[in-house]
C-alpha cells in the first residue's frame, strides 16, 4: 500500500435519516452537546448564501496547492456526500472554484469543506451550494498529487473519519462520530428545544434572570449594601 498516495473505501456512512435529523439542529447546539471541545476552526467560514450543510464525509488529504485527489474524490462521490479536504490550511493556491462546484451540483454532492483556499468567490457567494473554506485566492491549483482519499484527517485539531456526519451553518461546521451520533442528537435536540422556549419567554416577558445573581453569590461575589 502506497501511504500518502492511495484511495481507500469507506467502511460506514451516516444514514439519510440521521443527516435529515441533524439538519434541523443549529451547529451551536450540537457544539454545546459535545462540551464545546470540537470545531473546525474560526477561520473556516461559509462562503455561500447560508444554506445548511449536512451529509457523510468523503475525506481527502491533499498536498497544499494541489487538487488532483480532490478531482478524483469528486468523480467517485455519492449523492449527499460532503467532500472534506485537509490541505494543511495553505492559502497560496485555490483548490476549487466555479467549474468544480458546478460539476458537484450536477452530481448532487452536498457541499465542500476546504481547509485551504478557493476561488470564484462571487459565484459561490451568490449560490446555495455549501462551501466552507479558509480563504480565497485567484491563483489556481496544480494537479500532480500525491494525496489520499477516505483516510482519517484532522482540521484544526478536529479529527474526521470517513463517513462521519458533517453539519455546517453560518456559525461554522462540526464533525460528528457515527458511534456517538444518536446520543449527541438527543442532547442537541433537547438543547435546541430549551433555547426555543427561552426565546418565547423573552418575547412574552416571562423569562427569569435569577440564575445570574445566584451564580455570582455562589462564586463568592461581594455586593455592597
Amino acid at each position: 500500500m502506497s501511504t500518502g498516495f492511495r484511495v481507500l473505501k469507506r467502511k460506514q456512512v451516516a444514514s439519510d435519516e440521521l443527516v435529515a435529523a441533524f439538519r434541523e439542529v443549529p451547529v451551536a447546539n450540537i457544539s454545546d452537546s459535545i462540551n464545546r471541545m470540537f470545531a473546525g476552526g474560526a477561520d473556516l467560514r461559509p462562503l455561500h448564501d447560508g444554506t445548511v450543510l449536512a451529509g457523510p464525509a468523503l475525506t481527502v488529504k491533499c498536498r497544499p496547492g494541489d487538487n488532483l485527489m480532490l478531482h478524483y474524490a469528486l468523480d467517485i462521490a455519492q449523492p449527499g456526500d460532503v467532500i472534506v479536504v485537509d490541505a494543511g490550511g495553505d492559502l497560496t493556491n485555490a483548490l476549487t472554484g466555479e467549474l468544480m462546484i458546478t460539476y458537484a451540483i450536477k452530481k448532487k454532492v452536498a457541499g465542500f469543506v476546504i481547509n485551504g483556499a478557493v476561488r470564484d468567490s462571487a459565484a459561490i457567494r451568490k449560490g446555495s451550494f455549501p462551501v466552507f473554506a479558509a480563504g480565497v485566492t485567484h491563483r489556481g491549483p496544480y494537479k500532480d498529487g500525491p494525496g489520499e482519499i477516505n483516510v482519517p484527517i484532522a482540521i484544526n485539531g478536529m479529527v474526521i473519519e470517513p463517513g462521519d456526519l458533517i453539519v455546517g451553518d453560518d456559525d461554522g461546521f462540526v464533525a460528528i462520530s457515527l458511534a456517538e451520533a444518536a446520543g449527541i442528537l438527543k442532547k442537541a435536540s433537547a438543547k435546541h428545544a430549551a433555547e426555543t422556549k427561552q426565546l418565547d419567554d423573552i418575547a412574552n416577558g416571562t423569562n427569569s434572570r435569577d440564575w445570574v445573581v445566584n451564580s455570582l453569590r455562589s462564586k463568592g461575589c461581594f455586593f455592597e449594601e
